[in-house]
């Protein structure tokens, strides 16, 4: 018999069977009252769960597609904006705004590592003509969280746009828009938000729509404006994939049943119990500090492939794992522990991890209680504070 499938990815992400069971129901029209009292009841969870007094749009595309809506609707060709370049998806920042004709001064950021607040405003203070910043809460191909809290300091009283991809930090970990001070934070159903993908949800700040008034209009489909009025009579501009809208219902209130700092603190638990057992194992982290709550990235002897790693894992154990991107392809494994999954899944996924990068040829000390480390780091996180929970 074989094993259980474990999808330990950073998206997609296991889903709850009650999620899973909402996706089954049976199909309504999207312009008639049902769909609408159901968009209109998810209003009120989703500005919870992002943290804002404003609305929260529900787009019908991929993450990125918020990403390009977000340049589009709050920037004109020829602007200029600090696009902060950690990783791949750092990297698509800067070719969605290059698309658009709008100019960057990129922020390189070695994988592993951090931006510095002091970088952001070294370049604010030597550029008076910034319109934007674009970066990631959480860069997903290498586990970095990012100083959101911080950046915004630096652009709360200026006429200068934070727009922050929180597509694996959005029901993980803390980044509360308006208290932070967030003009734009956008999010993909794949990730935390415990759904298939394929619905994308975005948010502006006062601030941003008002710049977003100034904006000749560059896109058809992704046109925020039109998008809000509609949302006001419970509905979406194009057709909504209806059978997510309904999921997504159904996972809102999963995630309400208790407090958002309970599942934050659930994912800090998993997050230090996956890092000590890949320490304790005798693989190093890519990310030594400043790391994503839903995600683990492990650093290779140069002579392993992590591609073949997650191979031997699929096959022999039905564990899942995510390989490195651009770069870091065949140098990384990253374990997701993001959305519908819990300590047993990560005790099957570290277990994976070391029999398969053993059988790969990555020589290992022989620490036999390295499952027992990472229990013990899981039951003691749910003790602590972490810095980003005292934060927001």
């Amino acid at each position: 018999m074989h094993n259980k499938l474990r999808l330990l990815t950073p998206g997609p992400t296991p889903i709850p069977e009650q999620v899973r069971l909402a996706l089954a129901q049976d199909m309504i029209h999207h312009r008639k009252s049902k769909f609408q009292s159901i968009l209109n009841e998810i209003q009120l969870n989703l500005q919870h769960l992002f943290n804002t007094n404003q609305p929260v749009l529900p787009l019908s595309c991929s993450g990125t597609g918020a990403m390009d809506a977000a340049v589009s609707n709050l920037f004109s060709t020829g602007e200029t904006v600090i696009v902060v370049e950690g990783g791949k998806f750092g990297q698509r920042w800067r070719q969605i705004a290059e698309t658009y004709g709008i100019e960057v001064i990129s922020v390189q950021v070695p994988p592993g590592e951090s931006v510095q607040p002091q970088e952001i405003e070294d370049i604010l203070s030597q550029n008076k003509h910034i319109s934007g910043i674009l970066i990631q809460a959480s860069e997903t191909s290498t586990g970095v969280l990012h100083p959101i809290r911080e950046i915004a300091q630096l652009t709360q009283d200026e006429n200068i746009l934070l727009v922050v991809d929180g597509i694996s930090a959005i029901g993980i970990s803390p980044c509360p828009m308006d208290k932070w001070g967030l003009d734009c934070l956008l999010t993909g159903s794949q990730k935390g938000i415990m759904l298939p993908p394929g619905l994308a949800l975005i948010a502006l700040s006062e601030k941003a729509w008002q710049k977003a008034e100034q904006v000749n209009p560059k896109n058809f489909y992704f046109n925020l404006l039109q998008e809000k009025q509609k949302n006001k009579q419970g509905q979406t501009l194009f057709t909504s994939p209806v059978n997510l809208i309904m999921g997504l219902k159904t996972s809102l209130e999963l995630f309400f049943e208790q407090d958002l700092k309970q599942i934050y603190q659930k994912y800090w638990a998993m997050t230090r119990m996956t890092r000590t057992g890949v320490q304790t194992m005798g693989l190093d982290l890519l990310v030594n500090s400043d790391f994503t709550w839903g995600l683990t990235s492990i650093s290779l002897p140069q002579q392993i492939d992590g591609q073949s790693i997650a191979s031997y894992a699929n096959k022999h154990f039905n564990v899942v794992m995510a390989g490195g991107q651009g770069d870091l392809k065949g140098k990384i494994i990253r374990i997701g522990h993001m959305g519908y999954v819990d300590w047993a899944d990560i005790l099957a996924g570290l277990y994976a991890l070391r029999e398969s990068a053993q059988a790969c040829g990555c020589q290992l000390p022989d620490k036999k209680d390295y499952l027992e480390q990472a229990m013990t780091a899981y039951q003691q996180a749910w003790q602590e504070q972490p810095k980003l929970m005292r934060a927001g």
